[in-house]
């Protein structure tokens, strides 16, 4: 079930379903780059102002599903407009900021953007621009990234299928039932 928080500003509602903290797995596979299977954890909150905070960590994963190393970050602000256009002002850790602008699907959870603008730093490597989808499936947050470089046409690159993280003390609040000394609950 997606709430709505009391202090969100009026104009994210439509953007609700991605608040919270999300984890889970997907596959990066582009040219010139290894092919791995990566862990993720994103994070969409928000202060009552009019944009949500977005911040992604990505690590390889080994054949275990292990943590071997970092592999990409990323931190950004999301939008929407009454027209449920939504805009997106994003930095990445290899150097690279983008402007993605898209649009709410009509009657259903998912957003498709692409870039508008990118900016690299010396540092980065080549990157011309890309395209993202989310949706929000069943309770979870899937994603489907593709990318372009001056040699590489735009093309899927990274993909993940992630599940909503919820504190325990989230539903302990819920809990105020309980005898004081809890044994009571499982008798």
């Amino acid at each position: 079930m997606i709430e709505i928080p009391s202090d969100l500003h009026p104009d994210l509602v439509p953007l609700v379903f991605l608040l919270g903290r999300w984890e889970g797995a997907g596959v990066s596979d582009f040219p010139g780059a290894e092919k791995c299977n990566f862990g993720q954890e994103v994070t969409f909150t928000h202060d009552g102002r009019d944009f949500l905070e977005y911040v992604s960590h990505t690590w390889v994963l080994d054949n275990e599903g292990k943590k071997v190393r970092p592999l990409e970050n990323e931190s950004g602000y999301w939008r929407v407009d009454k027209d449920r256009k939504v805009e997106v002002v994003m930095i990445r850790d290899q150097g690279v900021v983008e402007i993605w602008y898209g649009e709410l699907a009509d009657q259903k959870p998912q957003i498709d953007l692409v870039t508008d603008a990118v900016a690299r730093t010396g540092a980065s490597g080549p990157y011309t621009g890309g395209k993202r989808l989310y949706g929000y499936v069943k309770s979870d947050l899937m994603w489907v990234g593709e990318k372009a470089t001056p040699d590489v046409e735009l093309r899927p690159y990274m993909s993940a299928h992630l599940k909503k993280v919820v504190d325990p003390s989230e539903w302990a609040k819920d809990l105020k039932d309980l005898p004081d000394d809890g044994i009571a609950f499982f008798k």
